[in-house]
């Protein structure tokens, strides 16, 4: 019998679409995985769908193999979104306290946050998800619960993530199209960290970096809160593309040589080989390939460290560095990490998870499937992962109202 905590992830990635759906047991419990299906991408471009047909083609196949091997219907997912059309702005809105007694209620939080999103934002752009930072009361800055304070003046600090409509329409439509609801769409980093971050590590100041195929997204936490969120157009796809034109092969055999011989750095104590693949008779040094590699990984590692100085953050947050994302398991990229960007590095894998494996590649698809049972035991929305399901219902209706 299947436990009516039940929830389902779907990560739709350039390299991959992953579908995993999870049921918690009992609080106690790991979450014991029911499904778990993943097949090549394609109509995606650098994370974003650009071929709806092709995407939904997808996703209905992989949904009709999971519910025939769950024998259940799938009703509805929790789904990621990426590419670098996806930035974070900062905004504040201002209220005045509307009881006579001027204690601050709910609803005064509800309308002063509804007026720090009202800000001007680029054409077709729209905001995903808004992250509360701090509220001030009569000029009194850093307050985290100001609900029950009293004051006459109040003001919310607040940082919204933002995306270009048309790709945000693209992705919900694949998903619809198979029938299937969307309970809530969250940008693929933020989905990674709650499968691999710890509180502390969100409290004390750390940067997960999530390498995708078509792109790195980061983002910083500290004091528990999300304090930036960026995507850069770089990842594990051109990495091989560099290695198909270095080597002058196949972007297939590029690849395989990448997830066979690659890694960032070069041995220092093992002597350079000249390697042959079986594939086809191309003769390469360990050597140039570890220099292409190198150079494209560093090229994202300077993005992510531009990103921390214009927050004042570079070589300052005590939990350091999180790699995650199938980039993230290429050898030797931790010691690379660390000389770039002079923190304290570390692979990120899935936490609470029965019996899957430590992969990094994995994040995304189990953050979802958690946000997922998070909010089914909590009747709503799991706290600082977004409120985006009003967003969701207005971009569904527009798929269907001209």
């Amino acid at each position: 019998m299947i436990n009516s905590d039940v929830a389902t992830g779907l990560d739709v990635g350039s390299g991959s679409i992953k579908t995993l759906i999870v049921q918690k047991v009992s609080p106690e419990t790991e979450l014991e995985i029911l499904v778990k299906d993943q097949r090549p991408s394609t109509g995606l471009r650098k994370g974003v769908v650009v071929d709806v047909a092709k995407v939904e083609n997808i996703i209905q196949a992989s949904f009709e193999e999971a519910q025939t091997r769950l024998d259940q219907k799938i009703n509805s997912v929790y789904t990621n979104i990426g590419g670098s059309h996806i930035f974070s702005a900062f905004s504040r809105g201002l209220v005045s306290v509307s009881r006579a007694d001027k204690k601050i209620s709910q609803e005064d939080i509800e309308r002063v946050l509804e007026n720090a999103r009202t800000f001007s934002l680029p054409t077709n752009n729209e905001i995903l998800d808004v992250f509360p930072k701090e509220y001030i009361v009569d000029g009194e800055a850093g307050v985290r619960e100001a609900v029950g304070m009293t004051g006459v003046r109040l003001e919310a600090e607040i940082l919204a993530v933002c995306g270009f409509s048309p790709y945000i329409k693209n992705l919900t439509e694949a998903v619809l199209n198979t029938g299937v609801q969307i309970d809530s769409v969250v940008p693929s980093v933020l989905a990674a960290a709650k499968a691999v971050l710890t509180p502390r590590q969100k409290e004390l100041g750390v940067v997960l970096v999530d390498i995708g195929a078509g792109n790195t997204q980061m983002a910083v936490f500290e004091e528990g809160e999300l304090l930036n969120l960026a995507v850069f157009p770089i990842g594990g796809a051109h990495i091989s593309n560099d290695i198909a034109i270095g080597l002058c092969t196949d972007i297939d055999i590029a690849e395989k040589i990448k997830k066979r011989f690659g890694t960032c750095c070069e041995s220092k104590t093992k002597k350079m080989e000249k390697i042959e693949t079986l594939a086809e008779p191309l003769t390469f040094s360990q050597k140039m390939l570890v220099k292409i590699i190198e150079a494209r990984v560093v090229e994202i590692f300077e993005q992510v460290q531009k990103e921390l100085k214009k927050i004042s953050r570079q070589g300052l947050l005590p939990a350091g560095v999180v790699l995650t994302g199938g980039g993230a398991n290429l050898p030797k990229i931790v010691e690379l990490a660390k000389k770039e960007l002079k923190l304290p590095t570390q692979i990120g894998v899935p936490r609470g998870f029965l019996g899957l494996e430590p992969d990094p590649a994995l994040a995304t698809v189990c953050g979802l499937a958690m946000e997922g049972i998070n909010s089914t035991n909590t009747g709503g929305r799991f706290p600082n992962l977004g409120t985006n399901a009003g967003s969701v219902i207005k971009r569904i209706l527009k798929i269907f109202i001209p």
